[in-house]
C-alpha cells in the first residue's frame, strides 16, 4: 500500500523525526500539512515550516506550510481547516510535536512542566479531537485512517519514572490515549497506534538538551520508514499497537540497518529511554533468526 494522494497532518514537522515522516510520505506522492511553530529561523534549531515545505515538494509531495502552536486550541482548528480546504480532508494525524526536560521534580521549573503537559498531553489530545471528524470520514471513503503517536510503550518500571517524572508522565499520556482512542474509533476504523525507536535519535533536539552527548544514534529516517509501515497498513485490522522501529522492520524482512547509523561504522547503539530488556531480546532474537536464515540459505 501507498500513501499516494494521503493527507497527514503532522505537528512539529519543520525538523527531526516529523519532518523525515513527512518525506517518506511525500515520496509516494502524499500531502503534507506541516504544522508547527517555526515560522521564522530558530536562533538554536534548524528549519522552518517553509523549509520543510520546500523540502516535501522536492521530494515529491504536496505542502501545506502552518504555523500552528499546538498548545492554543484556536490555532490547531484553523490549521486543521485549511489542511481540509487545500487537501480535502484528512486521512492521518501523525502527533510528533513534543517538550522534553529530563530533570527530577526539583529541578523541574513549573513552566517545563507545563509546557511538557500543554505540548505533549493536552496538545495531542487537542490536535486528534479536532482532527477525528475528518478521520472518520476518511474511514467512510475507505481511505484507511490512523492517527500515530510517537510515544513509548507503557510500562510500570519506576526505573523510567525516577529521573524525570514528570517528563515520564507526559509521555505516557500520549500513549494512554493510543489505548483510548483505538478502542473508541475502531468501529469507525480509524486506527490508533504508538510508534517510538529502540535507539536514541539524532536531532537537532538532542544536540540541544546535551551539546557534549557522546551517544550512538540513528538517523531518523528509521523511524520514517518504520511510520511508513504503521502508516500504510489495513486501519481496521492494525491499531491499538506499541511499536518499536527495528522491530516493525525486522518482522517486514529488513536485515540491513548499517545506513540508519550517524556515525558510520558503528553498530553499538545506545538504548532509548523506555526500551525494555523484553524489547532488545526481541529485537536480538529477530536479528539471529534472519542471520540463521540467511547461513542456511548460504
Amino acid at each position: 500500500m501507498s500513501l499516494k494522494g494521503k493527507v497527514l497532518f503532522i505537528s512539529g514537522a519543520s525538523r527531526g523525526i516529523g519532518l523525515a515522516i513527512a518525506l517518506r510520505a511525500a515520496k509516494d506522492g502524499g500531502f503534507i500539512a506541516i504544522a508547527a511553530k517555526t515560522d521564522t529561523p530558530h536562533p538554536k534549531l534548524p528549519g522552518t515550516i517553509h523549509t520543510a515545505a520546500d523540502e516535501v515538494r522536492r521530494a515529491g509531495g504536496k505542502a501545506l506550510p502552518l504555523v500552528c502552536d499546538i498548545r492554543n486550541e484556536e490555532a490547531i482548528k484553523s490549521a486543521i481547516q485549511k489542511t481540509v480546504d487545500t487537501f480535502g480532508g484528512i486521512d492521518i494525524v501523525v502527533n510528533n510535536a513534543s517538550a522534553i526536560s529530563l530533570t527530577d521534580t526539583q529541578e523541574t521549573s513549573l513552566k517545563k512542566f507545563n509546557l511538557m503537559s500543554e505540548i505533549n498531553s493536552r496538545g495531542t489530545w487537542l490536535v486528534t479531537k479536532h482532527a477525528i471528524p475528518h478521520l472518520i470520514e476518511s474511514g467512510r471513503k475507505n481511505r484507511n485512517p490512523h492517527i500515530l503517536n510517537l510515544s513509548p510503550p507503557l510500562t510500570l518500571k519506576e526505573h523510567w519514572f525516577k529521573n524525570h517524572t514528570a517528563y515520564t508522565v507526559a509521555k505516557f499520556n500520549m500513549s494512554l490515549f493510543v489505548l483510548g482512542w483505538a478502542a473508541e474509533f475502531r468501529d469507525n476504523g480509524v486506527a490508533a497506534n504508538a510508534l517510538w525507536p529502540l535507539t536514541a535519535i539524532e536531532t537537532a533536539v538532542l544536540n540541544e538538551i546535551d551539546p557534549d552527548y557522546s551517544y550512538n544514534t540513528r538517523s531518523p529516517e528509521i523511524m520514517a520508514d518504520a511510520a511508513h509501515l504503521i502508516l500504510t497498513k489495513n486501519s481496521k485490522e492494525f491499531s491499538g499497537n506499541f511499536v518499536i522501529d527495528e522491530i516493525i522492520l525486522r518482522e517486514h524482512g529488513q536485515t540491513e540497518f548499517d545506513h540508519y547509523a550517524t556515525r558510520p561504522g558503528v553498530k553499538d547503539m545506545t538504548i532509548d529511554l523506555y526500551v525494555d530488556d523484553e524489547i532488545i531480546n526481541l529485537a536480538k532474537t529477530l536479528q539471529e533468526a534472519k542471520s540463521h536464515k540467511k547461513s542456511s540459505k548460504l
